[in-house]
C-alpha cells in the first residue's frame, strides 16, 4: 500500500526520484497521515492540506541544511514523516513519543521548535542573516498560514527582512482559506512560473538599471508594475515590503509548484533578496469527509476513516468550556453591556451559540492576542462589560497590554482563561502552567480557580460583577462533574470555604485538584480548604486554620514558582505566622506531552502523589487524622 513511500526514510531518498514518481508518494503519503492519525488523534485537516507543499519543499531544497521553519507546526506530519520518523508516528502526542509539533531536540529537520502562531518569519530571517553572516550557503524558508498572517508579528518581521535585499528568505504563505476554480489556477500557474523565471528577474533588473538615470520614469514604471500585478495577484502589500511576490499557485499542483520553487531557489542564490510565495490548499485534501468539515477534523480523536466521526452512544461530560460558552449566553442575555471577545478561537473556546445568538456582539480579532486585551480595554472605557476568552497560553502573548491597558486602568474585563493547568497531548507548548504566576503580581487583578463546573459558572458571575479585571482559571475537558445551577447566582468575591473537618494538617486547595486532596485527606485525616481565589487571597479563613493546624499544604496545577502557594507563604509572612509549608504543583520544569491523568500522577498531583508527599514531609502523620505535634521531616 504504500510500497514507495516506504522507500523515503530521508528527503536525500526523496530527492532521488524523478518527478515522475511525486505524484504517487503524494498519494501513498496523504493516505498514511489519514490511517496514522486515525488510530492516534491529533491533527488532520492542516496535515492532509500540506502533502503535495511538503514534497515540494524537500524535493526542491536541500534539507537539513536549507532551513525549514513551519509556523505553529501542527501541519507537519507529513515532513515528520518524510524525514524518517515514519515509524514513530504511531507514538504520535504520547508520552515519551513524537510531538505533535516541530521540536529541535526530536530532528535536525526541525530547525525550530513551534507551536505558537506567528513566529516563523522571524526565526527565519534570524537564520538567513546568521547564515549570511557566517558566509554559508543555505537558504532559510518560513511556511506560514493565512490565519497567522494576522499576527502582528508576522508583519513586524516582513518589516525587518524587506531592508535586507540581498537575505536569502523565502516566505511560502500557505493559503487554505480560499480555493482556485481551475481556469484560474492555470493561469496563476503560468503567472507564477513567468514571475519566478529568470527572463523576468533579469529584464527587471535591466529595465531598473537603464531608468535609474532618469528617477521620474522609473518611478513610473515601478507603479505600472505594481498596478499590472495587482490586476492578476494581490502583489502590492509584499512587494512593498520589499520582497518579490509570485503567485498564487495551487498547492495541491506538483507541476507548479516543484518549477516554481526550483525558479525561487535560483532568485536567492543569485542575491534577489526575500522572496514571497503565495500558495493555495485545502484543508482535508483528499478526504472528502474532512474536505466538507475541515473545523470537526482539525484535531479529532480515534476513529475509523472509512466511518469518519461518530457521534458517541454514551453521554459526555459537560466540559469547562461548554460550561463557560453557556454562562456567557445566559449572562448576554440579562446584561446588554456584555461583549464576547477571542482571537481566533471560536470553536475551541466556546462561542460558536454566542456567535450565533449575539453576532453583533461577538468579536473574533484574529490571532491577535495582544489586539484582543487593548480592544477589550478600549470597549471597557465606553462602558461595556467585555468578556475576553483566551487560552492560558496564549494570553502570555497580551501581557504587557494586559498590565498596560487593562490592569494599570482598573478596566472591567473579565478574561475566562481555558486551558488553564496542564493539557495532554499538546504538551509544554500550549500548558498553561504561569497565568498564576504572571497574574498573581499585577496590581488590580482579581484570579478565581473554580473546583468543578457548578463552581466555574459562579465565578464567573462573580467575576463579571467586578469593576476591575478579573481571571476565571479552567482546565482543558471535564471536571469532577458537579452539574451547573441554573440562574446567574455567584460566589463571594475573594472567599473560600473549608470542605472537610481534620486535624494536624490542612490542604488548601487552589481549583480542581480539590477532588484529589479531599481523597489524599480521607486517609490523612485532613482538613481541606477550598481556596476558590488565588488573589484575593481569603487571608482571614487563611489565618483561621493556620492557628488551629500544626501544618499547611497547598495544591495547585500551575507552577510553583509564584503560584497560588507562593501567596499562601508570603500572607503568612505579612502576619508573622511561621507555620510548616508544603506546597505542591508543578516542578520548574517544561513538562511533555501525554495523557493528562498521567502526568498529573507523574507530577505527583494525583490523589495517590498528594498523599505520598504529605506523608513524606510530615513523618508524624503515621498514624492518620493525629491531634499531636507535627514532626518535619529533615531536609538536610
Amino acid at each position: 500500500m504504500y510500497a514507495l513511500l516506504e522507500t523515503i526514510n530521508s528527503p536525500a531518498d526523496l530527492r532521488r526520484l524523478p518527478r515522475s514518481q511525486l505524484k504517487r508518494l503524494a498519494d501513498e503519503l496523504r493516505a498514511y497521515v489519514l490511517d496514522s492519525v486515525s488510530k492516534t488523534g491529533g491533527h488532520l485537516s492542516s496535515n492532509l492540506g500540506t502533502v503535495e507543499l511538503t514534497v515540494a519543499l524537500h524535493y526542491v531544497f536541500n534539507t537539513p541544511d536549507d532551513r525549514l521553519v513551519w509556523d505553529v507546526g501542527h501541519q507537519t506530519y507529513p515532513h515528520k514523516i518524510l524525514t524518517g520518523r515514519r515509524e514513530r508516528m504511531g507514538t504520535l502526542r504520547q508520552f515519551g513519543g513524537l510531538s505533535g509539533f516541530p521540536r529541535r531536540d526530536e530532528s535536525e529537520y526541525d530547525t525550530f521548535g513551534t507551536a505558537h502562531s506567528s513566529t516563523s518569519i522571524s526565526a527565519a530571517l534570524g537564520m538567513a542573516l546568521a547564515s549570511q553572516f557566517k558566509g554559508e550557503d543555505r537558504n532559510a524558508v518560513a511556511i506560514i498560514g493565512d490565519g497567522s498572517m494576522s499576527a502582528g508579528m508576522a508583519f513586524e518581521a516582513l518589516n525587518n527582512a524587506g531592508v535586507h535585499d540581498d537575505c536569502r528568505l523565502l516566505v511560502v504563505l500557505n493559503d487554505n482559506d480560499m480555493s482556485i476554480s481551475p481556469p484560474v489556477g492555470a493561469l496563476n500557474r503560468h503567472l507564477a512560473q513567468l514571475m519566478s523565471g529568470r527572463f523576468y528577474a533579469s529584464a527587471r533588473q535591466v529595465g531598473k538599471q537603464v531608468l535609474r538615470v532618469a528617477p521620474p520614469l522609473l518611478e513610473l514604471a515601478k507603479r505600472l508594475e505594481s498596478h499590472a500585478k495587482g490586476m492578476v495577484v494581490p502583489a502590492t502589500l509584499f512587494e512593498n515590503f520589499g520582497f518579490n511576490y509570485i503567485g498564487p499557485i495551487d498547492g495541491h499542483d506538483l507541476e507548479s509548484l516543484i518549477p516554481t520553487m526550483e525558479n525561487i531557489k535560483h532568485l536567492l542564490a543569485t542575491g534577489a533578496g526575500p522572496q514571497f510565495l503565495h500558495v493555495v490548499t485545502k484543508k482535508g485534501q483528499g478526504y472528502k469527509l474532512a474536505e466538507a468539515d475541515p473545523i470537526a477534523y482539525h484535531g479529532p480523536g480515534k476513529f475509523d476513516p472509512a466511518m469518519g466521526l461518530q457521534k458517541s452512544t454514551t453521554p459526555a461530560k459537560q466540559t469547562f468550556t461548554q460550561v463557560f460558552g453557556r454562562w456567557l449566553c445566559d449572562m448576554a442575555e440579562h446584561d446588554p453591556r456584555l461583549v464576547g471577545i477571542t482571537p481566533a478561537m471560536r470553536e475551541g473556546s466556546g462561542m460558536v451559540e454566542f456567535h450565533k445568538r449575539f453576532p453583533k456582539r461577538y468579536h473574533d480579532v484574529g490571532i491577535a492576542e495582544q489586539h484582543a486585551v487593548t480592544f477589550a480595554a478600549g470597549m471597557a472605557c465606553e462602558g461595556l462589560k467585555p468578556v475576553v476568552a483566551i487560552y492560558s497560553t496564549f494570553l502570555q502573548r497580551g501581557y504587557d497590554q494586559l498590565i498596560h491597558d487593562v490592569a494599570l486602568q482598573n478596566l472591567p474585563v473579565v478574561f475566562a482563561l481555558d486551558r488553564a493547568g496542564l493539557v495532554g497531548a499538546d504538551g509544554a507548548t500550549h500548558a498553561g502552567a504561569y497565568d498564576l504566576p504572571f497574574l498573581r503580581c499585577i496590581p488590580n487583578m482579581g484570579i478565581a480557580c473554580p473546583a468543578d463546573e457548578n463552581e466555574c459558572r459562579k465565578l464567573l458571575t462573580s467575576a463579571f460583577e467586578q469593576n476591575h479585571p478579573v481571571a476565571v482559571r479552567y482546565p482543558r475537558g471535564a471536571g469532577a462533574g458537579v452539574e451547573p445551577e441554573a440562574g446567574l447566582a455567584s460566589l463571594p468575591f475573594g472567599k473560600g470555604e473549608i470542605r472537610r473537618e481534620g486535624k494536624g494538617i490542612a490542604i488548601l486547595a487552589f481549583g480542581t485538584l480539590l477532588y484529589p486532596a479531599l481523597q489524599a485527606a480521607e486517609k490523612l485525616g485532613a482538613t481541606v480548604v477550598n481556596m476558590r481565589w488565588a488573589k484575593p487571597l481569603d487571608t482571614e479563613l487563611l489565618l483561621k486554620v493556620a492557628a488551629s493546624h500544626e501544618a499547611l499544604v497547598t495544591v495547585e496545577e500551575g507552577a510553583i514558582m509564584g503560584g497560588a502557594g507562593s501567596a499562601v507563604g508570603e500572607a503568612l509572612q505579612a502576619a508573622g505566622v511561621i507555620k510548616p509549608l508544603l506546597q505542591l504543583g508543578l516542578k520548574d520544569e517544561f513538562i511533555e506531552h501525554g495523557e493528562h491523568g498521567q502526568l498529573l500522577a507523574l507530577q505527583g498531583l494525583d490523589a495517590t502523589g498528594i498523599e505520598a508527599a504529605i506523608r513524606a514531609r510530615f513523618e508524624g502523620l503515621a498514624s492518620i487524622g493525629m491531634s499531636a505535634k507535627v514532626v518535619l521531616k529533615s531536609v538536610a
